[in-house]
């Protein structure tokens, strides 16, 4: 995650949770001169499009006082969905059992996409069982992961 995602986050939690939501995290893209903020929510009882439309209000608001990010870009508001992305170690651990892809910051074993079943987490590292093969991903070398969907 990087610094301007650790600002937002922190920003944005608050304001969120006021509205009775979770803050399961969010991500910047950045394409050109024109990014995408994305903020995921969740809630026990589901999300639901008025939901989105209420935290994008508030969150929209936050940002046009804070103006934390200086080019243009789109606010989108969703549920995480049932390919959710894995931020927080919370989020690893209770995914436990799932199959996941991820993208490592840094090369390992010889390469930096993975897929595979999650099957163990420590306070730092994850356990991905792929090709017949375990593999230790230190959780601060995942740049992305999400669970993959199964119907």
């Amino acid at each position: 995650m990087t610094k301007l995602e650790q600002d937002l986050v922190a920003m944005l939690t608050p304001a969120v949770e006021m509205l009775g939501f979770e803050l399961h995290g969010l991500e910047f893209v950045q394409a050109g001169r024109h990014s995408t903020l994305r903020v995921y929510i969740t809630h026990e009882a589901g999300i639901s499009v008025d939901n989105c439309a209420d935290a994008s209000r508030q969150i929209s608001a936050i940002l046009d006082v804070e103006d934390p990010i200086t080019n243009e870009y789109d606010l989108e508001v969703s549920s995480p969905g049932v390919d959710r992305l894995l931020f927080k170690q919370d989020h690893y651990e209770q995914a436990q059992g799932e199959e996941v892809q991820l993208r490592t910051k840094l090369p390992q074993d010889g390469r930096r996409n993975f897929k595979g079943d999650l099957i163990a987490v420590t306070s730092d590292m994850i356990t991905l069982s792929s090709d017949g093969t375990e593999h230790l991903i230190m959780l601060s070398n995942i740049e992305r992961a999400n669970i993959i969907a199964k119907f």
